[in-house]
């Protein structure tokens, strides 16, 4: 895995913009980051759910870590590009991306349309 191609499939999720962060490249859903890459390209960082960040670093642990810190007990996971394989991060990508866009890109996504939560008075 390379930086470009962690950009490329980071930006191919709907809505998803590429901004700076801190001097580094951040990618965000709804103005909320869920990825971001560091200034020198070789990792990565996805924002999981604290459970699906433990499952990622057992899966794979040379490829995932938690990052430092109270970053990393909240889910920021960090991403060695050189040791991952596409489709890891791809599936890692879109578990950040759907832990972070607002609820509605995600309804649209899976094929729901808006997401309505008021109830019907029947």
């Amino acid at each position: 895995m390379t930086a470009a191609r962690f950009r490329e499939l980071a930006l191919a999720h709907p809505e998803a913009i590429e901004g700076a962060h801190m001097g580094h490249p951040d990618f965000r859903a709804g103005g909320k980051i869920f990825a971001t890459l560091t200034a020198d390209g070789e990792r990565g960082m996805v924002k999981l759910a604290p459970d699906a960040q433990a499952a990622y670093v057992r899966r794979a642990p040379r490829v995932f870590t938690p990052a430092n810190g109270a970053w990393g007990r909240q889910g920021c996971t960090m991403v060695l590009l050189r040791a991952a394989r596409e489709p890891i991060v791809q599936e890692a990508l879109d578990a950040a991306w759907r832990n972070t866009a607002p609820q509605r890109l995600v309804a649209e996504r899976d094929g729901g349309g808006r997401v309505s939560w008021r109830r019907r008075r029947t």
